[in-house]
């Protein structure tokens, strides 16, 4: 595995965006999405799981206008910085900093295939914004999912969207209100981890990491991503 970083430009500055390479050198491109603690341990191992599979990744700074290369600690205190943190954070402009960031995914000469999203949090509010540019996004307890849940109907881009029956911060029944905008829907998919609370993937964090519904929900994701973005074998 490769990895590197490149800076992205906007018309008031600049980002780093962080780029993993699958061992073949090229695969399908996934933008990974940042929680509120930053392109940290966590969102890196996450990468490097996707890399391992085939994936090319990428994954932009998206704090950067507020405190550059923040890394959260995965502590109480650290999730309480977080959170002030995110409160200024501008989401109209993340969306922005995140097409920024696909359309230069799309453009890698080491992306071959479709081009994805798996995001997290503040990042699956983010890649639901930008479900129907791509070829399939998964949405790990995106916290403006439930509010925008009356847009889904416009998206034809294949939807995974996870949510712990416990969340804190996203109550179930706002869960149950993106549960009936899906109802009908072909394209996507909701998983509801009953058991589980906010961030329940991220191992990082022991006060929200629940091990079996982490398990259960990366498998399922994983599926999903190989069914609507495969890796293709060279040569296939």
């Amino acid at each position: 595995m490769r990895t590197r970083i490149d800076t992205l430009t906007t018309g008031d500055g600049s980002f780093d965006a962080y780029i993993w390479l699958p061992a073949s050198g090229t695969g399908p491109g996934i933008l990974l999405l940042q929680e509120i603690f930053g392109v940290g341990p966590y969102i890196e191992k996450v990468a490097r799981d996707l890399s391992e599979l085939g994936y090319v990744v990428l994954a932009p700074e998206l704090f950067w206008r507020i405190r550059r290369n923040w890394r959260g600690d995965h502590s109480e205190q650290g999730v309480a910085e977080a959170l002030d943190l995110s409160r200024d954070f501008d989401f109209a402009q993340g969306v922005a900093d995140s097409a920024l960031a696909l359309a230069h995914l799309r453009a890698l000469p080491e992306v071959r295939g479709g081009v994805g999203s798996v995001g997290f949090c503040l990042g699956g509010g983010l890649n639901y914004a930008l479900a129907d540019t791509m070829d399939a996004v998964v949405s790990f307890y995106g916290s403006t999912v439930p509010a925008a849940a009356g847009d889904m109907s416009t998206i034809s881009s294949p939807l995974l969207l996870v949510f712990g029956g416990k969340d804190e911060y996203i109550p179930r029944d706002r869960v149950a209100v993106v549960e009936e905008a899906a109802r009908d829907l072909a394209n996507v998919e909701v998983y509801v981890a009953e058991e589980a609370g906010h961030a329940f993937h991220n191992h990082e964090a022991p006060m929200f990491y629940h091990p079996e519904a982490a398990a259960a929900v990366w498998s399922r994701s994983i599926g999903f991503l190989g069914t609507h973005l495969p890796v293709i074998a060279e040569g296939s």
